[in-house]
């Protein structure tokens, strides 16, 4: 994480443009400075004075004492690319700069001098940042932060000073507050990384206009949620929205579906508006982990807790339901009017102790998860002794801590002393029932995504993918100069990967489509071709259920002359003419692949018989996409109304849904030539799924296909079979997220001592470091797996690369049994020559002085070894040197 120790840790700061002026961002960063307990020198920078509030000035870096570890430009754009190289050559790690309406040739000979002088930017358009851990503030906020577990980081200045105003008088702290304005070097992937890292941060809170590198963001976003509590509030849902956010901060317009999409796939969870924002940071604030999706709410209002319930059923949300035995219980201490079913409404004029004897029945039960205690004012009981009661209660139940407990006491005045107790206790308070119970389901959804991170895929052995015949047909068709095909043309492309198309037949005319319906039989359809009409319904170009000679030809002669009348000037490559398929039960839907400007190739499902106009009419999801991801995209077309099903069809059958998505992946990734892909309809009719129409647009393309995601598919190149020492044939690959079943049986033949030797400790492995062990970042990490012909591994060898990619760890283990045939040997040269071509600089790690074999072989290898007998390891370390090519 080069250089951002010297922002997060400066030992000595210039500001750069210090000012007396009272409108001046200068004065600001002073006043703010000099307010907190940074104990290093501060040195103000301008020839105007010789001092600013005090602290002597100097009249230019050159004359600085000594070099800043940190500077913050707080002058006009203009001077600002200078300035940078001037601290560069000073030898200053980092620099926030401040100003706002940066050029785009301004902001490149500032990244270039700052590049040259391995400096770190932040900014420009940075409110700055405030460190409250440290007592340091170093931007021109209006108000300072208090200290806490959240870090927040922003591109927006006006909502860095909103949060700081709202968490001040809701006595919220934060661990970091971080403007990141233009993000011109330092962006959130970076910030990721270093708060993933940071023991003063429990979870984070990110607000995005826009997200520069994809690949970088999501790798750095899915290690950081692994970890901890990640949300985002990402602006410009709609198109005009996301337009006005490229000309806030820059950066390319994206589809607000793939970054939902995004979201969800690093684990992460997106909060939706400026209310469920100000609800995400109080539930941060008092983090805990979801015991489970079942919450019962307790009332003494109907009312809200109708309210909360619209909220909770609306987002997905699950309501407990209450056993015979806790209806029993709450009978004895409520009167006879209350509610008998959860909301649990114990009545307006309920007093404290009906409060608390109902809150200790729920906590003695096991009816729920989570409980939603609401209280609106009454005459009847004062809302802050309710309040306090229901504190004391819960600290000293002993089975509370079992259950996440959220309030909302409604109301301003009243209860404003009876939310300030809930806060000071540590118990999550809301002003509103649909922000508490949106609150609950911003955990409820946080669990569902980091559970979607974890599940097995399964394991499909018979996908077929015959790329090298995509790849001749994809050739042809750039030598006829073809780049827009239709089903007819894609047909034997289609079915290299196993999807099946209807079979088509071109005619040039009325009679010979005529002629050819007779040939196949009745009904039939017939469709345009045209390569400049993108939609056929624009001129009525599909007409179905010709059921004679003379209907084909009345139905082609029309569809040609609408357009002749509409689209005088377009290109017509004749009309295709298919069998009509079995419709009856079926349901029509969509596939689409577009490629979005922020995450490349994206996958959309919706309902058929809908030419898309954008992604709102679709659920999306990034590639690359397995059995697991294709079955979560179908169930979120499903929930959010994309894909609807009516009683006449027959109900989906899923996993032939997702295997169709699962190879349309593949065909994707495989061939970065195909940019758009639209399969409309595919008919599914119970198992048998098949595409009636499908549209495909080349592209000519040249560098690594790879580079395109932003996510790094399987990396299908490093696949090498050899032979061992004993003469058995074995595949050296990397692992798959399937590869689960199998990495358990092998770590069952893996011996205590040598499993000991491996993590420093008696280890149990269960699914969740399975999951983390198979389901790796291609782009960060790597492990290799020794496979038999039988399918069962054998042994393993992993890297972790550091976030500036200079130096992995590695790890090998191999199973107890098969020491000696050499694994060991092969797995370790095939990990160092994926090190060097990955650009790694050293390869390290660490053993026990009892591993000799493990020792003798690092040697033979080139590693420098290093024995720490008082900590009882070894160290061991490779210098590498970058090579060209892989496998």
């Amino acid at each position: 994480m080069k250089g951002l120790d010297a922002l997060f840790r400066p030992a000595s700061i210039a500001v750069i443009g210090a000012s007396h002026r009272d409108d001046g961002a200068g004065k600001l960063v002073m006043k703010n400075l000099l307010a907190g307990n940074f104990s290093g020198p501060i040195m103000p920078v301008n020839p105007k004075y010789e001092a600013v509030a005090g602290v002597m000035a100097y009249p230019d870096i050159q004359s600085l004492p000594r070099v800043p570890d940190l500077a913050i430009i707080c002058t006009p754009a203009s001077k600002n690319p200078g300035i940078i190289d001037q601290l560069g050559r000073k030898g200053c790690k980092a620099a926030i700069i401040l100003a706002a309406g940066t050029s785009p040739v301004q902001l490149e000979q500032m990244k270039t001098s700052a590049r040259e002088h391995q400096m770190r930017l932040l900014g420009p358009n940075s409110m700055g940042v405030i460190l409250p851990h440290l007592g340091l503030n170093v931007s021109f906020a209006p108000f300072p932060a208090k200290p806490g577990r959240i870090a927040f980081v922003s591109q927006s200045a006006a909502v860095c000073s909103t949060i700081l105003d709202w968490a001040r008088h809701n006595d919220i702290g934060f661990s970091h507050f971080i403007s990141l304005g233009d993000a011109c070097d330092i962006d959130f992937a970076q910030l990721l990384d270093y708060l993933a890292r940071d023991r003063h941060t429990s979870a984070i809170l990110l607000y995005m206009d826009a997200v520069q590198d994809a690949r970088a963001f999501m790798s750095a976003a899915r290690t950081a949620s692994r970890n901890k509590a990640v949300l985002v509030v990402k602006s410009g849902k709609t198109r005009i929205g996301a337009q006005l956010g490229h000309l806030h901060t820059g950066g390319n317009v994206g589809m607000d579906a793939a970054y939902d999409a995004a979201i969800r796939r690093a684990g992460m969870l997106r909060v939706r508006d400026t209310h469920d924002l100000f609800a995400a940071v109080e539930t941060l604030n008092h983090a805990q982990s979801l015991r489970g999706e079942r919450l019962v709410i307790l009332t003494n209002g109907g009312g809200p807790a109708i309210m909360a319930i619209d909220t909770l059923l609306a987002r997905g949300g699950k309501l407990a339901t209450l056993s015979d035995g806790t209806r029993a219980a709450l009978d004895k201490v409520l009167p006879p009017a209350w509610s008998r079913t959860n909301p649990i409404d114990i009545v307006g004029d309920a007093p404290v102790a009906r409060y608390i004897d109902s809150l200790k029945v729920l906590l003695d039960s096991d009816d729920c998860d989570a409980i939603l205690i609401m209280h609106a004012p009454s005459a009847a009981v004062s809302s802050t002794r309710v309040a306090r009661e229901i504190i004391n209660t819960i600290r000293e139940h002993p089975r509370a801590r079992r259950f996440n407990i959220l309030t909302n006491w409604s109301g301003e005045t009243s209860v404003f002393e009876a939310r300030r107790c809930f806060t000071e206790a540590g118990i999550p308070t809301y002003r509103t029932p649909e922000s508490a119970a949106g609150a609950f389901m911003h955990l409820v959804e946080y669990r569902r995504n980091q559970k979607q991170l974890m599940e097995t895929p399964e394991s499909i052995s018979d996908m077929p993918s015959d790329s090298e015949t995509v790849k001749l047909l994809i050739r042809e068709a750039f030598d006829q100069g073809i780049t827009q095909l239709d089903t007819h043309e894609v047909s034997r492309l289609m079915a290299a990967y196993g999807i099946h198309t209807l079979p088509t037949w071109i005619a040039s005319d009325s009679t010979e489509a005529a002629h050819i319906a007779e040939q196949i039989g009745y009904p039939v359809a017939i469709k345009l071709r045209s390569p400049d009409i993108v939609h056929k319904s624009d001129v009525s170009g599909v007409v179905l259920n010709l059921r004679s000679a003379a209907e084909v030809a009345q139905a082609a002669d029309a569809i040609l002359d609408r357009v002749r009348q509409s689209y005088p000037g377009a290109r017509i490559h004749g009309l295709m003419v298919q069998r009509m398929a079995r419709r009856a039960g079926s349901q029509e839907l969509h596939i689409g692949v577009r490629s979005d400007p922020v995450f490349g190739p994206v996958i959309l499902l919706g309902d058929g018989g809908i030419d898309w106009e954008g992604e709102e009419q679709a659920a999306v999801a990034l590639l690359p996409l397995n059995m697991t991801l294709a079955r979560y995209l179908v169930i979120h077309a499903l929930k959010s109304g994309k894909v609807r099903a009516n009683r006449s069809q027959q109900s989906l059958d899923m996993e032939a849904l997702c295997r169709v998505l699962t190879k349309v992946s593949h065909l994707i990734i495989n061939h970065p030539e195909i940019t758009r892909l639209d399969i409309h309809p595919l008919l599914a009719t119970g198992k048998e799924l098949i595409a009636l129409d499908v549209g495909m647009k080349l592209e000519p393309f040249e560098g690594d296909g790879q580079a395109r995601l932003a996510i790094r598919p399987y990396p299908k190149e490093w696949e090498e079979k050899t032979r061992l020492k004993d003469g058995s044939s074995i595949l050296l690959r990397p692992i798959l997220p399937e590869d689960e079943p199998a990495h358990k049986d092998f770590v069952g033949h893996v011996s205590d001592e040598d499993r000991y030797k491996r993590f420093f400790a008696d280890v149990v492995i269960g699914h969740e470091e399975l999951a983390h062990m198979t389901q790796i970042d291609y782009d960060r990490e790597m492990a290799f797996v020794a496979v038999a012909e039988d399918g069962k591994i054998l042994a393993v060898v992993r890297a972790i690369s550091d976030p500036d990619n200079e130096d992995a760890e590695f790890a090998v283990l191999v199973r107890s049994d098969l020491k000696g045939v050499g694994l060991g040997r092969l797995l370790m040269e095939k990990i160092i020559r994926y090190a060097r071509t990955r650009g790694l600089n050293s390869l390290s790690g660490m053993t026990m002085p009892s591993n000799r074999g493990m020792i003798t072989l690092a040697r033979k290898l080139g590693f420098k070894v290093k024995v720490q007998l008082e900590d009882g390891i070894v160290e061991l370390k490779l210098a590498l040197e970058t090579v060209e090519g892989e496998g």
